[in-house]
């Protein structure tokens, strides 16, 4: 899913990487265990996966952008399993994994119908009791510009319970904090 130069250097920045460890992914994962077996999907540069790799016994990452896999690979292949694969279309077996999440990539997915297989591909990879989780950002106009030239199509926080209910979860909640959302939504 295409990124401009822009927003390719920040997503590899620095500046990024210690935004994700030091606010994001704290708030987006607060008070929530993974689970020994966790799904990344979508983890681009890898920020997000520095921050998971030591809560997780076992991570899978699934990457669709063929030279970001490789990259992933080369940093993360001797501590997580890297996959260049498709979210709405995942290479695994139902039932594998404790956790799936994505942290500021649905926005990426190029439209509603692929973020909504995405979501059905989480719920079916997971195991009876697993959840997905994951956060992305609102869709002002400022998060738009950064996003002239890419593939950008926000999801709306409050349409997003009802779609991850039609995708089969349960106990879904959707907030909303400064410029981002987070959601958990659970597999009975």
């Amino acid at each position: 899913m295409p990124m401009n130069f822009i927003h390719r250097r920040l997503c590899a920045s620095d500046k990024w990487a210690r935004a994700i460890e030091d606010e994001l992914l704290p708030w987006a994962l607060e008070g929530i265990t993974l689970g020994p077996e966790t799904l990344e999907i979508g983890p681009g540069y890898g920020a997000t996966t520095r921050v998971l790799l030591p809560k997780v016994s076992r991570l899978t990452l699934a990457e669709a952008d063929a030279s970001y896999a490789a990259r992933l690979r080369g940093e993360f292949g001797d501590r997580a399993d890297v996959l260049h694969a498709d979210g709405s279309a995942l290479p695994l077996p139902d039932d594998r994994f404790d956790s799936v999440a994505c942290f500021t990539m649905l926005h990426h997915v190029p439209s509603p119908r692929a973020q909504d297989r995405l979501f059905a591909e989480a719920r079916r990879v997971l195991r009876p009791g697993g959840f997905f989780t994951g956060c992305d950002a609102l869709g002002n106009w400022g998060f738009r510009l950064i996003h002239l030239g890419d593939t950008c199509v926000p999801v709306p926080p409050e349409t997003l319970e009802g779609r991850l209910r039609r995708a089969g979860f349960d106990d879904c909640e959707v907030s909303v904090g400064k410029g981002s959302f987070r959601f958990i939504a659970h597999r009975r």
